[in-house]
């Protein structure tokens, strides 16, 4: 990558893959599959009724129109209703299916002046998902009268809500794009304090953001891989982050070897080599942490694996051959106005983590007593945590019209209204259902349609819907579908099943309850595994582990306690601490790769505890950029428009700031210099005599 030669092949392989991937990259957000079955559990009772519901008709979900005045709906609501269902009959476009339109139905809580009224309008969703249904939105809305002399007109329903998320992941992957740039902008700025020397990382990381993204797309596109909104965006933020973090550490110690080597392709040489190994193993932790997502049982949780592990692999091979390549190319007076020099001052004799190092060197045990202490008091936060789920009008960071249509809607109608459960059950058993359904608690009981006769057929079994009392993504409406699920499991011969939407969000909890139980203790072994390899030792691992988990903890309990009483939201997504701690154990471990193989190359010199305070001192300025970088291009999870996205935003933000600034540079440093030698055990470097790792201040 740094030969005199070589490096222009490779800068000009990279600019005829950009060329090649760069249009493919645009295709991405075209190619994501955002609809119901791509999210949920693939064995899920829901996504089977899902399935077998497309027998009976189109996937449809219904925009609800809403009108609502207070004092009850006058002669000229009901004119302005009654043509507003005349244009909606007219619609085709987006998937709308117009002349199916249902309504008006007026509340029946005063039937001598009715106060409010919805119309149904049904969309076929088809393979588009999300991606059709604001289009479609958009044009139910341009065909009813809008609020105004005290009628209020709202669209709700699964299909105003579904537009609202829809509208709130539009343009996720410029938005995101543009902040983590501007972040790394400045971070870079400000560490190497050159205006020139900042581009061509950020130069680099696009080059591989664009690269990711055309072979995700080729892959969604030929080989099956499933990408969604979600993992589009998370995919833009880790190659950020990662790619910048490599570039990082790289660039630190080709400044130490130019220091060094009047050459500068032979300080390149020495670089790579020897920051090579501690880049490739962050990358494989941080690939296989991600890889173990396939495990998960949610199909959004799955499909994001592959997808993140592809991602931080183009970093790797962008941040460590272009990357260099360019370094290179284009020589010492990138560092321009601080230009290293053969002879000039090494950052290990002095600055402010060769000092810090010294310090905590004094009275080790005492310190990582101390901060062990205070984390896990941090860690007590956790009690306030609430991961069981968002409503919708509890998953936006404002409120969208579909969200106070659905409360105007609560108010005068049963509150499961527009998102009824589905129920799929055998013809001859379908009154049976029926009945079953009707004498469950939490139903609507006008609401169920007993079979047969009017409802469709298909291969010997009927469907019918039902309507819950309570809010559609409510925890007492997800009772309820257990209990009817209870009781159409118990009607002999029917093979009885029940989804919906309320369905599918109880599905979905189940789920994410199973993968977190899997995929943590998964993450944790293959962790320690690499850690292992890497280190060639047992003991150290074991520790640098139990940090991170304790870094986990206290930026956990802190963010619960920030949401509560500082953000005020409801609670946190059932998948919260699952991709919150991923993301800190795979990504924050990198910054104890970066310390404990500098710490385990400077111990082979001149002994643990020395060296130590030296890989402090060498690592601190460089980890400490990197962890601002990646800290604050997942903060860019803030600038979307929703709950579960700002959580996981502020908590790997915050978690990565903790173990940047006190897990790695307070609680790892003094844990190594309290063990001492014993920390490389079973490794020869563990037998090192007393008097051969002496003092290390």
């Amino acid at each position: 990558m740094a030969g005199r030669r070589t490096k222009w092949l490779v800068v000009l392989f990279w600019l005829v893959v950009v060329v090649v991937a760069a249009p493919l990259a645009q295709k991405l957000t075209g190619a994501q599959d955002n609809q119901a079955s791509s999210w949920l559990p693939r064995s899920a009772e829901s996504t089977q009724v899902l399935d077998l519901s497309e027998n009976f008709r189109p996937q449809q979900v219904p925009a609800i129109v809403v009108y609502a005045r207070h004092g009850g709906l006058t002669a000229q609501d009901r004119a302005q209703i009654a043509d507003d269902v005349s244009e909606l009959k007219k619609l085709h476009d987006h998937g709308i299916r117009g002349a199916e339109t249902q309504g008006p139905v007026f509340d029946t809580k005063a039937p001598n002046a009715a106060a409010a009224a919805q119309v149904f309008v049904p969309i076929t969703m088809g393979d588009k998902g999300w991606q059709r249904i604001a289009g479609a939105v958009d044009s139910v809305r341009a065909r009813v009268g809008q609020s105004s002399h005290g009628l209020a007109v709202h669209i709700t329903g699964p299909g105003g809500t579904s537009a609202d998320f829809s509208k709130a992941f539009s343009g996720i992957d410029t938005t995101l794009l543009f902040s983590a740039g501007a972040v790394v902008v400045v971070i870079l700025l400000i560490t190497y304090r050159s205006p020139i020397l900042l581009l061509v990382p950020l130069l680099s990381v696009i080059v591989a953001l664009f690269t990711a993204q055309a072979l995700i797309y080729l892959l969604a596109e030929y080989a099956g891989l499933t990408v969604n909104g979600q993992s589009a965006g998370i995919l833009t933020v880790l190659v950020f982050g990662a790619g910048t973090d490599y570039a990082l550490l790289l660039v630190a110690r080709y400044r130490e070897e130019l220091r060094r080597h009047e050459d500068r392709h032979e300080a390149m040489r020495l670089a790579l080599h020897r920051a090579g190994p501690a880049v490739i193993a962050s990358s494989a932790t941080v690939g296989v942490s991600m890889l173990v997502l396939m495990a998960a049982e949610m199909n959004s949780t799955r499909g994001l694996g592959p997808v993140a592990a592809i991602g931080v692999a183009v970093a790797l091979l962008a941040m460590m051959s272009l990357f260099p390549a360019l370094l290179v190319v284009c020589g010492r007076w990138l560092f321009w106005p601080l230009v290293p020099h053969v002879g000039s001052d090494e950052p290990t004799e002095n600055g402010v983590w060769a000092r810090t190092g010294r310090r905590i060197a004094r009275r080790p045990r005492l310190t990582w007593g101390t901060t062990a202490v205070v984390l896990a008091a941090l860690a007590l936060g956790l009690t306030q945590l609430h991961a069981v789920g968002l409503s919708n009008a509890d998953s936006f960071t404002t409120k969208p019209d579909s969200i106070v249509g659905q409360e105007v809607q609560a108010a005068y109608f049963p509150a499961g209204s527009g998102n009824p459960l589905v129920i799929v059950a055998n013809k001859d058993q379908g009154v049976a259902v029926g009945r079953a359904v009707a004498n469950t608690r939490g139903i609507d009981v006008a609401s169920v349609g007993v079979p047969p006769g009017t409802k469709p057929e298909y291969g010997g079994k009927v469907l019918f819907e039902a309507t819950a009392t309570d809010p559609a993504d409510s925890e007492a409406a997800k009772q309820t579908v257990e209990r009817v699920r209870d009781a159409v499991h118990a009607v002999p011969g029917a093979d009885a099943q029940v989804g919906g939407g309320t369905a599918a969000l109880l599905d979905m909890d189940r789920a994410t309850a199973h993968d977190n139980k899997l995929v943590i203790p998964l993450v944790l072994l293959v962790v320690l595994l690499i850690l292992a390899v890497l280190l060639r030792a047992l003991v150290a691992p074991v520790l640098l582990i139990a940090t991170v988990v304790l870094s986990f903890s206290a930026a956990l309990g802190i963010s619960a306690l920030a949401f509560r009483y500082l953000f005020d939201y409801a609670g946190e997504s059932t998948d919260f601490p699952l991709f919150v701690f991923v993301f800190l154990v795979a990504l924050g471990i990198d910054y104890n790769i970066f310390l404990s193989t500098r710490i385990r190359e400077e111990a082979e010199r001149q002994g643990t505890r020395a060296g130590v305070v030296t890989g402090l001192a060498a690592t601190g300025a460089v980890i400490t950029s990197a962890g601002l970088v990646l800290a604050g291009t997942f903060a860019g999870l803030g600038t979307l428009p929703m709950v579960a996205f700002a959580e996981i935003g502020f908590a790997v933000a915050l978690g990565v700031l903790l173990d940047t600034f006190v897990v790695r540079s307070v609680l790892v440093t003094a844990l190594f210099l309290d063990v001492g030698p014993k920390i490389w055990w079973p490794h020869a470097l563990a037998r090192h005599l007393p008097g051969s790792d002496g003092p290390s201040a």
